[in-house]
């Protein structure tokens, strides 16, 4: 076995994550309803993308802000595949936290978010968890 790379993942599994993330298909989320002014949310994202891979499917935001870029996505196998060759393709380490289901409408099974920008001492989600969540997506 060969030793873990910079982010503490195995260079072969990294390989393995990164093919599967090359046949991940994506298309813009349906553009929702417009609403009235005074209900819409004060921090409107922008479009979200979704990523599927197989038979699942993650709905993924990108969110400016003035601390960095916040990336949501959907928990689970495909979520946390997309951050994993995110933070490989950065080379760098977000600050990892989570959302409960119901937290967020737009995510009602829940989110792992990863923020560029922030401590990464601030996580509450370490990489390896991501790692374990991501292999049920490799095929």
């Amino acid at each position: 076995m060969t030793a873990p790379g910079p982010l503490g993942i195995d260079p072969g599994l990294l390989a393995r994550f990164l093919r599967a993330e090359g046949a991940i298909a994506w298309r813009s989320e349906p553009a929702a309803p417009s609403r009235p002014k005074r209900a819409k949310a004060a921090a409107s994202p922008g479009p979200a993308r979704i990523a599927r891979l197989s038979e699942e499917e993650a709905r993924v935001e990108v969110r400016p802000g003035p601390e960095g870029e916040r990336w949501v996505v959907e928990s689970g196998p495909v979520g946390a595949l997309v951050l994993i060759a995110e933070i490989s393709r950065r080379g760098s380490l977000p600050a990892l936290g989570a959302l409960a289901g119901g937290e967020d409408p737009r995510f009602p099974n829940g989110a792992i978010v990863a923020r560029w920008g922030a401590p990464a001492a601030s996580s509450t989600v370490r990489v390896a968890d991501l790692v374990e969540v991501a292999r049920y997506a490799l095929p």
